[in-house]
């Protein structure tokens, strides 16, 4: 269950590898309440859609190739990477693999961050 624009499904279908076309999909227009929807595997909730998540990264044009845990991008630039997708992307772009960029002094309905501690920390 995840915030996207439902009418742009996950591929593929037919021939389309960018999304699949559902007229009838949900897509609320906005984003949505913290917890709306059921948390993952790990208890964490809205890791897709919903808004996309800045993080610590910059963008890069390549990352390391093979099993990699947490690649890192560039030690610095221009814009940082974002990962999740929000409540207007295509199917395709909600998951955590997905990593795009933009200006960190953008102001957007679809922009967030997550603050985590790890167990055991004050």
């Amino acid at each position: 269950m995840v915030n996207f624009d439902g009418r742009y499904e996950y591929p593929p279908c037919g021939g389309n590898t960018l999304y699949c076309y559902n007229p009838g999909g949900t897509y609320l227009g906005r984003t949505t309440e913290l917890g709306s929807y059921a948390p993952n595997g790990r208890g964490l909730y809205d890791m897709h859609g919903n808004v996309w998540e800045w993080c610590q990264d910059w963008t890069s044009a390549s990352l390391p190739g093979g099993s990699v845990t947490d690649p890192q991008g560039a030690a610095s630039g221009s814009m940082r990477v974002q990962r999740g997708g929000c409540w207007h992307s295509l199917g395709r772009r909600c998951r955590s693999a997905h990593r795009t960029g933009y200006y960190p002094d953008s102001v957007l309905s679809n922009n967030g961050f997550r603050i985590v501690l790890a167990p055991g920390q004050p």
